[in-house]
């Protein structure tokens, strides 16, 4: 699954450290999602979302 976290955390100036802290997940699993190494569950996705103040949808991509 493609998806702009990179793009959105780069926007907010967080490092990968910053984001994983804010979502309660480590710093190398919001690196292998950025590298689409791995998929996000619904929560982690949902948390993701509103983190960064959006839908699902504007963050991940099918395909």
């Amino acid at each position: 699954m493609r998806n702009d976290l990179r793009e959105r955390r780069g926007e907010t100036g967080e490092s990968q450290a910053d984001l994983a802290a804010a979502v309660g997940v480590t710093r190398q699993t919001i690196n292998a999602i950025e590298r689409e190494r791995y998929d996000p569950s619904l929560e982690l996705a949902f948390t993701l979302a509103d983190h960064f103040d959006c839908r699902i949808e504007d963050l991940f991509h099918p395909g």
